[in-house]
């Protein structure tokens, strides 16, 4: 019996080993397909965004790639005009205003906006847009700004504080980068910024009117003074004496973050301006 019983303990024991065996080969294989799945060395998606945008000689090819697309999307709220101080007069003032802003084709990555991307990526930028240009929607496809500037003269409210605001018009495609390198990264050659079919990285195009202005919302606001919303406006335009000239008397690049078109709140009265009122360059 005891003979007997040895060959049956051993052949418990092999078992177990070959049981033990058969389960560590897959968990080895799963490694190992991990392992190809995320070469070691392989550029990282902001390595592809760096490389694309600074035009790197180690790239081979730089595209980007749509995947969703906007129109009519309106761009940040500008103040694009001095501003005319009538603060303390209880009635209404004429003033001329010089208005002046510009688009341009825009790109916003992961790390912030930038106007252009490098030589190879700039021209994937053309091409996507030259893709959405139509007889009813003409757009700015390249990094070349597109102004307008005029003067024009409108009603200051009594006791208020005024200038004009602007909202460009433009189509967003929104896609991600596909990066092709000289040199495969082991065994690879083609990699995404952020992911492949991804739609996080976007491309504004400013759509443009016929006669070649900017298409947009223009309009007259003004704000009742003595209010905070007033007071900020007046601090980050200069404010004081000469705020009524034509210019405004303060920088228009000191601008602070306004609210849309109807959004001011209960200080601030806005009126719309037909683009038909705008000047052609």
């Amino acid at each position: 019996m005891p003979r007997t019983s040895r060959p049956g303990s051993h052949g418990h024991r092999s078992r177990k080993k070959r049981l033990t065996l058969m389960i560590v080969a897959p968990v080895a294989a799963v490694a190992a397909g991990v392992t190809l799945l995320n070469p070691a060395g392989a550029a990282t998606p902001s390595e592809v965004s760096a490389d694309c945008r600074s035009d790197s000689d180690r790239l081979e090819n730089c595209q980007f790639v749509d995947v969703q697309f906007k129109r009519n999307s309106l761009g940040p709220n500008e103040r694009v005009s001095g501003v005319s101080d009538n603060c303390g007069n209880a009635s209404t003032s004429t003033k001329t205003f010089g208005v002046s802003a510009s688009v341009t084709r825009t790109v916003q990555l992961e790390e912030g906006f930038i106007s252009d991307s490098g030589i190879k990526l700039g021209n994937s930028f053309f091409e996507i847009g030259a893709k959405f240009q139509t007889k009813d929607v003409n757009i700015t496809r390249d990094d070349k700004k597109t102004t307008l500037a005029f003067e024009r003269t409108d009603t200051v409210k009594a006791d208020h504080v005024a200038y004009f605001m602007w909202s460009h018009k433009r189509t967003d495609v929104s896609g991600f980068i596909k990066a092709t390198y000289k040199e495969a990264q082991n065994g690879q050659k083609v990699f995404f910024s952020p992911s492949e079919g991804a739609a996080t990285i976007h491309v504004f195009y400013p759509q443009i009117l016929n006669n070649g202005t900017p298409d947009g919302r223009l309009w007259l606001r003004n704000v009742q003074c003595g209010t905070p919303e007033a007071d900020s406006v007046l601090n980050s335009s200069g404010g004081g004496a000469g705020t009524d000239s034509v210019d405004g008397g303060g920088s228009v690049a000191e601008l602070r973050a306004e609210p849309g078109f109807g959004a001011g709140g209960d200080a601030v009265t806005d009126v719309e301006i037909p683009l038909t009122d705008i000047p052609a360059p």
